[in-house]
């Protein structure tokens, strides 16, 4: 409640604001000049493509390999995985055709931008996704938290309700939050086509104290959570690799990667943001470009430190392929012979071997993707 009253606080005092004409706006600005017709322009054009054609191969190999069961995922766990690989998706499916068009269209009307109403729109489509998108990171950071350092109530803390609440909260705060930016017209941010980024953007300048607002509600909590819940969960992992005399350290090849990822995908957008909102100028052309693209990047790379660094994932994703004979040249006199001896393979037998390994901490910790991480974390902390 107090978030929503502060919210429409600031949207009235935008509208009045607005109504004014009295705020320098960038969408009024002249931007600053760049290779739009071109290499420059059919360069950034190429790299959005490839970078949407990455992330949905990437994530359509994850939702193939998590729809079913993984050793060592909890339900809870997959189902907060499914959340985050379906937000990357999206940036795939709607950010990234979405403003394609809106670049192309421009390209073929000579100077003439899209329309306000496509822009604003498109805005907040971009917005949202990418919302949804931190807010599932820092799910997932949360729940392996819990599930390392609370084994016992982990089925009460993140209990399906709760489960529930968390993914829904992900999906259906930002649109609140962000809805402000698909009012047409400009009443409470305005919205540009921006010929750096290729973005339908909201013109942070026209609106600082929602621009700051949003940064205060979507990136610093999260931020915060997944920065200080990995941070933890290193320094246990740690202390336990000490007190038991190992030379390897799997969590920081896991868990520093996460960190690392999130902050280099998303710390230079939200610079950007802010420094637009309040020095009210522009960054240069391709930093700009950089900067609000690297999030969408963010949605290939979590294909590799969220999933495929996991031996679980990459063992089940084996498992697929041998089943889809993706790996196997001799797929079909193999499963001529198997049908006809009627034995078990090898990898039945190590994924037999593997499951009924994780039994016992699948009923003691809920078997979390971080308690197949740091397997005795849990009993350093108690």
């Amino acid at each position: 409640m107090a978030t929503a009253a502060v919210l429409a606080l600031v949207v009235v005092a935008a509208t009045a604001t607005n109504s004014s004409g009295s705020v320098y706006t960038l969408s009024s600005a002249p931007e600053t000049a760049g290779p739009w017709f071109g290499g420059g322009r059919a360069l950034k054009v190429a790299i959005i493509a490839a970078l949407g054609g990455l992330i949905i191969l990437g994530n359509g190999f994850v939702l193939l390999v998590i729809a079913s069961s993984v050793a060592g995922w909890s339900r809870s766990s997959r189902y907060i995985l499914l959340s985050l690989t379906g937000a990357d998706a999206a940036l795939a499916l709607l950010v990234v055709p979405l403003n394609l068009y809106g670049s192309l269209a421009r390209g073929e009307e000579g100077d003439e931008a899209p329309r306000a109403t496509y822009c604003h729109v498109v805005a907040f489509l971009n917005a949202s996704v990418f919302a949804s998108s931190i807010y599932s990171l820092a799910s997932i950071s949360l729940e392996r938290y819990v599930a390392v350092f609370f084994p016992l109530r982990y089925g009460r803390l993140m209990s399906r309700r709760r489960v529930r609440l968390l993914i829904g909260a992900a999906w259906l705060l930002p649109p609140a939050l962000l809805f402000p930016i698909a009012i047409p017209g400009g009443a409470v941010i305005r919205v540009y086509f921006s010929r750096a980024s290729l973005l339908c953007n909201p013109d942070y300048a026209s609106n600082v104290p929602y621009s700051l607002l949003l940064t205060a509600l979507i990136f610093f909590p999260c931020s915060a959570i997944v920065t200080l819940a990995n941070g933890r969960l290193w320094l246990a992992a740690r202390r336990q690799r000490h007190r038991l005399g190992r030379a390897r350290d799997a969590a920081s090849r896991v868990l520093l990667p996460v960190v690392l990822a999130f902050h280099a995908c998303w710390l230079p957008c939200m610079v950007t943001v802010i420094y637009n909102a309040i020095t009210q100028d522009r960054v240069p052309e391709w930093v700009e470009f950089v900067a609000l693209w690297l999030p969408s990047g963010n949605g290939f790379l979590n294909c590799f430190v969220y999933f495929w660094i996991n031996r679980s994932f990459r063992h089940k994703f084996h498992q697929l392929g041998r089943k889809l004979c993706l790996w196997d040249f001799n797929c079909s006199s193999s499963q001529g012979k198997k049908s006809a001896q009627g034995a078990p393979t090898i990898s039945a037998l190590v994924d037999f071997q593997c499951k009924n390994m994780l039994v016992i901490s699948e009923r003691s910790c809920s078997v979390s993707s971080a308690c197949v991480l740091l397997p005795q974390a849990s009993e350093a902390i108690l």
